[in-house]
């Protein structure tokens, strides 16, 4: 199956092979084709009913769809409608539904329709990035279920109802978007707790609205110019914009009613933001930067479990936001004396705990009795189940080879096999790697099919994948990490050391 399929909307037939030599005309065609880790390539024109489209659009696991992304979309235009069943809201006019894993990058999206949604996200975890959402008849993106999105660097604009609405239990992060002129920029309903970082929300009819039992968490925003208030609280909704951890760093300014307007049940605390007081209505106390807390008392060793820590020796590391989330979901540890040691190698046994610790993979085959592992050592309980849940494997002779560091493509291995990508992948993995030459025969597949899924990381040259060179912990990190990303179980981080297909 191919992993790389064209679509030209001009040129292309959908008998064709889906080479960039001879594309596909539709995305529909492309879609039927696609299986995870398939990059569907879309060459510039208009996307629509007319030229043979079937909307709505429904991407499948791991597909990405991409067009343009230095020009968020422009010149590749998807346009249509079609019904769509929601478990949650029932018959809906979509134009296209993302699923777990799934990307859009680089296009514009417009649904016509009465009441129509550009993009529907329920109960998935997708990426949307330098996108355009213009002129549809109800919103650009609609979020629902228990939902965690990621939407960043798009343009929201001319949207009758709202650019962005998150409804019911979703999560996520909504960064870096432009919402202009498109009814509500964001609303946030239900009992959803998503990150709104770092927007340009401007003349809108109101900025952010946030109403039920909603919880968002709100920084470094920029809400003006909007015709009534750049943030409306209603209903008992309480937005985090700045608690005594993290301030608010919002602006809300220029607004036509008010910068902030709080008709909820709630208290609103606003902790460093730029607002003008006698621009605000309803119960907010406001709150400067304040000093900073007393370090806590140290932990005694040995250290718990806990969520969080402060490690002396991850600050400006290269891995830090990765290593950071997967110490908050408690994957991932560090040491008595509050290091992490990114830079130190990682064992066998050592790597089979932090499988077993991220994903607690079932039995799917029998036990085996390595002979260098004995029932009393500390890890023989987390190798067997690495081991049966098919996410590590032995060597000849019955051997595990426990305390032995182990490489990063047996890393690559052991993930892309765990996640079921088992495919088969046609790539020329030299445009990727200057040492393609050193990956081992029985791999070729599988760093291939970790390139397309975004899995590997290559610190300090992307282009160097070193196969054979020991793990280190920071890299077994975000290699697990993102694995984390394209499961839907976690929100994307941005790093230049991401190998990009």
């Amino acid at each position: 199956m191919l992993k790389l399929i064209y679509v030209n909307p001009t040129t292309g037939s959908d008998s064709n092979s889906g080479s960039q030599q001879a594309p596909l005309k539709t995305i529909s065609q492309a879609l039927q084709q696609a299986a995870s880790g398939t990059k569907i390539q879309l060459l510039e024109g208009n996307y629509n009913p007319t030229n043979g489209e079937l909307f709505p659009l429904i991407v499948p696991f791991g597909v990405t769809i991409i067009g343009n992304e230095t020009n968020k979309g422009s010149g590749i235009v998807i346009n249509g409608s079609g019904k769509y069943i929601s478990r949650i809201f029932g018959s809906q006019n979509i134009t296209i539904v993302l699923s777990n894993g799934s990307r859009l990058q680089g296009l514009t999206v417009t649904n016509p329709a009465n009441r129509g949604t550009a993009v529907w996200i329920e109960s998935s975890s997708p990426t949307i990035k330098n996108c355009t959402f213009i002129n549809s008849q109800r919103e650009g993106v609609f979020v629902a279920g228990d939902a965690n999105p990621v939407i960043k660097n798009n343009i929201f604009t001319q949207n009758s109802a709202s650019g962005i609405s998150i409804t019911k239990n979703s999560q996520g992060e909504v960064r870096g978007n432009s919402c202009f002129q498109t009814g509500f920029g964001i609303a946030i309903g239900d009992r959803a707790t998503t990150k709104i970082i770092n927007n340009q929300i401007y003349e809108n009819r109101s900025g952010i609205v946030v109403s039920g039992d909603a919880r968002p968490f709100l920084r470094e925003n920029v809400c003006e110019r909007n015709v009534q208030d750049g943030l409306t609280v209603v209903a008992n909704a309480l937005p985090d914009i700045g608690n005594n951890r993290s301030s608010g760093n919002n602006i809300f300014r220029d607004n036509g009613q008010f910068d902030i307007q709080n008709a909820s049940i709630n208290k609103l605390i606003s902790l460093d933001n730029q607002v003008e007081p006698l621009k605000v209505n309803g119960n907010i106390q406001f709150f400067a930067d304040p000093e900073p807390e007393p370090e806590p008392e140290p932990i005694p060793e040995p250290i718990p479990e806990p969520k969080y820590i402060k490690f002396t020796d991850i600050n400006g590391h290269w891995a830090f936001d990765f290593i950071r989330e997967l110490i908050e979901l408690g994957i991932v540890a560090g040491f008595p004396n509050r290091t992490f040691k990114p830079d130190a190698t990682i064992t066998r046994s050592q790597y089979a705990a932090l499988l077993v610790k991220a994903f607690n993979p079932q039995s799917l085959r029998e036990p085996i009795v390595f002979e260098d592992v004995k029932q009393n050592f500390w890890a023989y309980q987390v190798i067997q189940q690495a081991y049966q849940g098919l996410l590590l494997f032995g060597y000849p002779n019955k051997k595990f080879l426990p305390n032995q560091n182990i490489p990063r493509i047996e890393v690559l291995f052991s993930l892309v096999r765990g996640l079921g990508l088992t495919n088969q992948v046609e790539i020329d993995l030299n445009i990727y790697y200057a040492d393609s030459s050193e990956i081992p025969n029985y791999a070729q597949n599988e760093v291939a099919i970790a390139t397309l899924n975004g899995l590997i990381v290559n610190y300090p040259q992307t282009n160097k994948l070193r196969p054979n060179q020991p793990a280190t912990r920071a890299e077994v990190a975000v290699m697990v990490y993102q694995i984390l990303v394209l499961a839907g179980k976690v929100w994307e981080i941005d790093s230049p050391f991401i190998v990009k297909n």
